[in-house]
């Protein structure tokens, strides 16, 4: 089995939709898409994922199926360093996040005290049963830290979702806590990660990532990347975002 996730184009929040250029990023990654042999096709509830999906389904002439889970991943915490209000799970400061050895464990990064008390490992854990159970429905099991080949197959699964998301699916299929993922990691828009089973036992799966964030078609027609999902390269960049 092979799995695409792909984060949506460039998005205009405060409309939950595309900007113009994430228009352009999601043609140029439909003509990627319709070269795919897709089984199957999920589709997050927001307005930017459900538009960068769309673009591939008028295009193949498909329907997906709508995922609440597959919506940004939504539990919101108290941060360490601001006070009165709560930040999404996934922006952390580094000299934060990296002084905590729990949050590099994959068995106990949700039990730091703000984690508990914002309930992230129950959201984690809701996504990742429905993840699951979508497997398990084309064939491969949850056992443990791998997946029981009830019917090996070859089929391609898209999941058109958002980067926070994306990496707890990610650490859920590779065992790795979403805490690196969140802050070591950055799909820029429209980007597609792949990962396939490997069976080297008859009936024992694992998930393998093959790539990550490949932006490949836009770069074939020229199109730059976009920064949204990323911080300063330096302090001084001004125009950047720093917080």
């Amino acid at each position: 089995m092979r799995l695409l996730i792909v984060r949506h184009g460039d998005p205009d929040y405060s409309i939950d939709s595309l900007t113009e250029t994430g228009w352009r990023e999601a043609r140029l990654l439909a003509d990627r898409m319709a070269k795919e042999d897709l089984t199957a096709i999920y589709a997050s509830p927001l307005g930017r994922a459900k538009n960068t999906c769309q673009v591939t389904l008028d295009k193949i002439g498909r329907t997906a199926t709508e995922c609440p889970w597959l919506r940004e991943f939504w539990a919101p915490i108290h941060r360490p360093d601001v006070q009165g209000r709560t930040k999404i799970t996934w922006d952390w400061l580094p000299e934060d996040w990296t002084a905590e050895p729990r949050f590099f464990d994959k068995d106990h990064w949700f039990e730091v005290p703000c984690m508990v008390e914002g309930g992230v490992k129950q959201e984690y854990d809701r996504v990742t049963t429905a993840l699951d159970e979508i497997l398990a429905e084309h064939g491969y099991r949850r056992d443990g830290l791998l997946y029981r080949t009830e019917q090996g197959n070859h089929e391609t699964l898209a999941f058109f979702c958002h980067f926070g998301v994306e990496c707890v699916l990610l650490s859920h299929l590779l065992n790795i806590s979403p805490m690196q993922l969140w802050h070591g990691t950055i799909a820029t828009p429209s980007a597609v990660t792949e990962l396939h089973t490997e069976e080297r036992r008859r009936g024992k799966a694992y998930f393998r990532m093959s790539y990550f964030g490949d932006i490949s078609h836009l770069y074939v027609a020229g199109e730059r990347p976009e920064f949204a999902g990323r911080f300063c390269e330096c302090f001084e960049d001004a125009e950047d975002r720093h917080d």
